[in-house]
């Protein structure tokens, strides 16, 4: 995955004082809501946005002792990795862990806010974050989202092509792989007549007009149409601009779950377990049957990332590293990869990382700070 690839572009706040609503969009920008899996609940959980932070508390889980920690700290906003809630609340009586945290929150003015499998499917997101820490390079999505794209066509005046390109460009589309600014143009004719009462930027009120155009096509996330519909609007000449959107069948190779990379030096198999082990500083490393083989192409997903093993099997990766593995895919893939289970909390820690990483670009005034708290449910005798 190209770190330079601007899939979405972000604007500094130097700002002295912010509401809790302009963090939350700098997070959803680097990873929409959009990208969630459909199970999902991440997002919004406890709050209102439209209080001044005073500081932003990261954690991968929200517990009583984290909540604890955020109000000793003066702090009003929790970012955590696993939403507090994954289903609905038909009560609040403080019966469970999560129905006691949203009562402490909402007792002490603090807002929760939740990135999960958004920020697992985001370009840069967690899996990427795994990677960088295993150190692989040539890093590409496993699994890439389909249905996700849309094609963006315009016609505009020659003169307005390159302006309006501009502007497509700046609401986030045409980027492809580690390519942005991607269109194609190609000059044409429309014809039109104004009718009494339009304001034509060309040609007469009741005459045919025939105006050299170019036809703009592009690409755009489909959860990000209307703000490209919106800035496309705003540059083209046209009382009435002409636009299509056509949805594309097309893999959006740029999120998704899971990655796979390659190590910069092949290892072995009891070599590359015991540098995982201490690169996640996981209680127990759990694997399937070694065969001898050498360790070059990994895949990996951070959690609960089983679902992914034919991927990375039909990708001829020589190991999958996640958090969780059933006990029977351990016989059904034992012939065809190694597998590496490290825990859940353990594949998933430095999503804190990435959280702090946003904050302190988009937000450096603000105080935040990572959770001491261990909020890992296993223990390891």
């Amino acid at each position: 995955m190209n770190k330079s690839a601007k899939v979405f572009t972000f604007a500094r706040k130097f700002s002295q004082h912010m509401k809790i609503k302009e963090i939350v969009s700098a997070l959803e920008t680097f990873a929409p809501l959009p990208l969630q899996d459909g199970f999902d609940n991440a997002g919004l959980q406890v709050g209102l946005t439209d209080a001044e932070a005073t500081g932003a508390l990261l954690c991968l889980d929200v517990t009583e002792a984290v909540i604890d920690e955020a109000v000793a700290l003066g702090f009003n906003l929790i970012v955590s990795h696993h939403p507090l809630i994954f289903k609905g609340c038909k009560s609040v009586t403080g019966r469970d862990y999560v129905e006691r945290c949203v009562m402490k929150a909402i007792k002490n003015d603090i807002t929760v806010f939740s990135m999960h499998t958004n920020l697992d499917n985001a370009p840069q997101g967690v899996n990427c974050k795994i990677a960088e820490k295993i150190g692989l390079r040539d890093v590409n999505i496993l699994d890439p989202k389909d249905d996700m794209l849309l094609k963006l066509v315009t016609f505009v005046p020659v003169a307005n092509a390159e302006s309006v390109r501009r502007a497509l460009f700046g609401a986030g589309c045409g980027c492809i792989g580690n390519y942005d600014s991607c269109s194609y143009g190609v000059k044409g004719e429309g014809t039109f007549r104004a009718q009494e009462g339009c304001r034509p930027y060309c040609g007469a009120i009741g005459e045919t007009h025939v105006e050299p155009e170019v036809r703009i096509e592009t690409v755009i996330p489909a959860f990000r149409s209307r703000e490209a519909v919106k800035a496309l609007v705003a540059a083209h000449p046209y009382e009435e601009p002409v636009y299509d959107l056509y949805p594309l069948r097309n893999a959006w190779n740029q999120a998704g779950a899971g990655v796979i990379g390659v190590l910069e030096e092949p290892e072995t198999e009891t070599d590359f377990l015991r540098r995982i082990k201490k690169t996640f500083e996981a209680g127990c490393v759990k694997h399937s049957r070694m065969n001898g083989r050498l360790i070059r192409t990994v895949a990996l997903c951070g959690g609960a990332g089983a679902f992914l093993l034919p991927k990375a099997v039909a990708a001829r990766a020589d190991v999958f590293i996640t958090g969780e593995v059933k006990y029977h895919d351990y016989f059904s893939y034992e012939n065809d990869i190694l597998i590496a289970e490290i825990g859940h909390y353990e594949s998933e820690q430095y999503t804190k990382d990435i959280l702090y990483s946003i904050i302190r670009e988009m937000f450096p005034t603000l105080e935040a700070s990572m959770t001491r708290v261990d909020t890992n449910p296993v223990k390891y005798l």
